[in-house]
């Protein structure tokens, strides 16, 4: 009786089940796996999701930030629902009223001591006119998305033929170096003309722009600066 009894025991027992997928429990254990999973998410919101979004949670309005910044409740509204990409000077200051880098708006990048960006990895970021009238068009691509917490932002800017010159003025320097074509810079008083291979560092503090001459785009590295706040 006492060898049927264990018998049926066993036969009760539930069969082990097969191990789950590897790196399936890392998930919730992992904090490594966590920051990768939010990454992701981060990477696929806009310009416009984060600036909406860091609004959001500092609990500012529009007009609040408005204020802060300069910037156009009009404007603004423009970024937020994704119809204006704002210059760098702009992101720049809209880091600082909301108290976050200006880097966080292009990617908020993952905790890593190295990254590495190929070049057919680099993230496009487009500034145009909508109007024929508003031929201010740039586009410029980070060369560090992937790195959070980032002192500099590093970018390859395409500067597009234009006869308007904005000026901007932020906290932080510049550091811009001439890759092909020409052109002009605007720091205060002061105008030079750059052709490849001259270099131009200036404090942002001092109202400035940077434009091509000469009929053709332009291509610069732009490296800048935003002190913490």
């Amino acid at each position: 009786m006492e060898r049927k009894a264990k018998r049926a025991t066993a036969k009760s027992k539930p069969k082990p089940r097969g191990k789950a997928p590897s790196g399936a429990g890392d998930f919730l254990t992992d904090s490594s796996q966590v920051e990768r999973h939010v990454a992701r998410a981060r990477a696929k919101e806009s310009v416009g999701d984060r600036v909406k979004n860091a609004r959001a949670l500092r609990g500012l309005t529009l007009q609040d930030v408005s204020s802060r910044t300069g910037i156009s409740v009009r404007t603004l509204q423009r970024v937020e629902s994704d119809q204006a990409i704002p210059p760098l000077g702009e992101l720049m200051k809209l880091g600082k009223a909301l108290e976050m880098k200006m880097g966080f708006f292009i990617s908020p990048g993952v905790e890593k001591p190295m990254t590495v960006v190929r070049s057919g990895q680099r993230r496009a970021v487009a500034r145009h006119g909508a109007k024929k009238s508003e031929r201010y068009g740039y586009f410029y691509e980070s060369l560090a998305a992937e790195k959070a917490d980032r002192m500099m932002e590093p970018f390859m800017v395409t500067l597009q033929p234009t006869d308007v010159e904005e000026l901007s003025t932020h906290e932080g320097q510049e550091f811009i170096f001439v890759l092909e074509g020409q052109m002009k810079a605007r720091v205060g008083d002061q105008v030079e003309v750059l052709d490849a291979g001259d270099a131009l560092y200036y404090d942002s503090t001092q109202p400035h722009c940077v434009r091509c001459v000469g009929g053709t785009e332009t291509r610069i590295l732009a490296v800048l600066y935003q002190p913490p706040s």
